[in-house]
């Protein structure tokens, strides 16, 4: 009986030393899996309070609307940076007109608050198609290479693998989800139809429709790929040409809203109360005035400048 007891013993102190040894043998492998894994797939982490209070805000679906936004306007900018810079700039801008102003101090908080408005709608409202207008330039090297690959008898879904594989972004990108999805066993049209969704460009239709075309009713395809990257350069050399030659006076609807308001507040900086009869009644109403002057001219010059082809 003393015997069996001792037999068990031993075997459940050995049992208990094997367990140890293998946990910590398990633990070291672990460990040099996520060293490896770490070297492969290196991930850059930020550790301050505000980065984590960042990483927070974007993960969030109230940031899903400012998310798209910027991806329109082509601002490779996350959210929460974003919001970050309009703190900056208020702060900024505090400081500027509270201190080398001279301004009060409810009026150099709500100036700064203002600008920041304005110039959040402007930057939006300007390059609210700025990724659609990167997508459209690169779309006559597309019709090249896809022209080039229907030449050397490969299939269209084979030209669009080399399209995500030798265009850069934001074009490379969007074919190289279509390219994805197609070997995942996506239709050409329901692939097409997912981009045209998020880039509803007149260039980017008529792409579509005429791929679509040609792989129904069949055709000469490189040379009608040819013919629509020639209309597309020309379209971009045109649209260039009309850039250069409006150009300065673009520039002129930024300087010429932004020089009285310049003026004005450096006037206030060296004469003491130079504003002060703006707030009053009379005041109030030329104020008024100024700025819906300011706001017309603006408009009014860009309304002119811009053409479209």
């Amino acid at each position: 009986m003393e015997l069996a007891a001792s037999i068990l013993y031993s075997f459940g102190v050995l049992s208990f030393l094997l367990c140890i040894y293998f946990f910590l043998g398990y633990r070291s492998q672990k460990r040099e899996w996520k060293q490896k894994v770490k070297q492969w797939f290196p991930e850059e982490e930020r550790k301050s309070f505000i980065s984590k209070w960042g990483d927070r805000f974007d993960e969030n679906e109230s940031s899903e609307k400012l998310r798209n936004k910027l991806h329109n306007a082509n601002l490779k900018l996350l959210p929460s940076e974003f919001l970050g810079i309009l703190i900056v700039g208020f702060l900024m801008l505090f400081v500027l007109f509270y201190s080398m102003f001279g301004m009060p101090f409810g009026l150099s908080v709500a100036l700064p608050l203002l600008l920041l408005v304005v110039s959040n709608y402007l930057l939006f409202y300007f390059r609210k198609n700025s990724y659609e207008l990167r997508f459209n330039d690169q779309l006559s090297d597309v019709c090249r290479i896809l022209g080039n690959a229907a030449r050397s008898g490969l299939t269209i879904n084979q030209g669009i693998d080399i399209v995500a594989r030798e265009v850069s972004a934001p074009a490379g990108k969007e074919f190289k989800r279509i390219s994805n999805e197609l070997k995942l066993g996506v239709n050409l049209e329901t692939a097409f139809r997912a981009v045209q969704q998020r880039n509803k460009s007149r260039d980017f239709n008529l792409f579509i429709a005429t791929l679509l075309i040609q792989k129904k009713t069949g055709g000469n395809l490189a040379l009608t790929l040819d013919t629509m990257a020639n209309t597309f350069e020309d379209r971009k050399v045109l649209n260039q040409i009309i850039k250069t030659m409006t150009s300065e006076q673009k520039y002129i609807s930024f300087i010429v809203p932004a020089l009285p308001i310049f003026l004005l507040l450096v006037m206030n900086n060296v004469i003491d109360g130079f504003i002060t009869p703006l707030w009053s009644g009379f005041g109030l109403v030329i104020l008024v005035i100024f700025l819906a002057a300011i706001i017309l001219s603006f408009f009014l010059i860009r309304k002119i400048t811009n053409i479209k082809v």
